[in-house]
């Protein structure tokens, strides 16, 4: 039993509020585990504004994902921290890359484990070209548009030089979208020794040195530290599906699955 809760006046421990964010960004169908601002937006709203925290904790490990997702989210987080006046700090676990970067600089400060990857400040459009495959198998692929550009980058055709030059003019601008979050949340903090804006990653403590994060700590004894010994963490989580928590994923998250376990691969995960 608290016995505070029967003092008039007692002082109560001050709360962060933990919000885990983990897995890819932008997989939005119901019962699947990744990150999307639908999915997010209750779980931040309780935890910026459900008894008054002193802080919010964001604890990241994230591949990355959709641009427009990562944007969201992280808006959505600099809205309720300018609202409620509460400050934000990101801890890194394996990984804030790319899309999970994007997401880390939302806060006011970001903290890593000296092993956590960070960066991948780029942009990037993969997939399969198959018209040889089909070929040899005698397989005719029929596809009739109207407007020119509707069958864009068809993985069942040859690439056309106009679609890659179609695709860069996309991917482009993106990447300056991405630079000038970085840049905005970061500012002076940036070092100006090297590009950092290539796609490359680091480890904690060169991510450190290099200005992506403020330094080398963990959750708990970093949140101890700022809030003091007796500061209290009330975690935060999404809530997994029926079918997600029986293991019953039907072909859609299969699909998921693949995606998301492909880009965990890029980081050797």
């Amino acid at each position: 039993m608290d016995i505070k809760r029967f003092i008039p006046f007692a002082k109560s421990p001050p709360k962060v509020a933990v919000v885990r964010l983990s897995g890819a960004i932008g997989i939005t169908r119901p019962g699947a585990a990744g990150l999307s601002d639908a999915a997010l937006a209750p779980l931040l709203q309780r935890a910026f504004k459900r008894g008054k925290p002193v802080a919010v904790a964001l604890l990241i490990n994230s591949p990355g994902g959709s641009p427009v997702q990562s944007s969201l989210i992280a808006a959505r987080i600099r809205r309720l921290a300018e609202e409620t006046g509460v400050p934000v700090h990101a801890f890194v676990e394996d990984v804030a890359a790319s899309g999970g970067y994007w997401l880390a600089t939302a806060a006011d400060d970001i903290w890593a484990d000296s092993a956590s990857l960070i960066g991948s400040i780029g942009v990037i459009s993969s997939g399969f070209g198959l018209d040889g495959f089909i070929a040899r198998h005698g397989i005719e692929r029929r596809v009739h548009t109207a407007g020119t550009s509707k069958s864009f980058m068809d993985p069942f055709r040859p690439q056309k030089p106009e679609d890659i030059e179609r695709l860069k003019a996309i991917l482009e601008p993106m990447h300056a979208i991405f630079k000038a979050q970085v840049t905005g949340r970061r500012g002076a903090k940036l070092s100006t020794e090297r590009d950092l804006f290539t796609g490359d990653v680091w480890l904690g403590e060169e991510a450190a040195r290099l200005g992506l994060i403020d330094g080398v700590a963990h959750a708990v004894p970093k949140l101890k530290a700022l809030y003091g010994e007796k500061v209290r963490l009330i975690p935060y989580g999404q809530k997994r599906g029926l079918l997600s928590r029986f293991g019953m994923n039907l072909v859609g998250g299969a699909l998921d699955l693949a995606e998301e376990r492909a880009l965990w691969a890029r980081f050797g995960l």
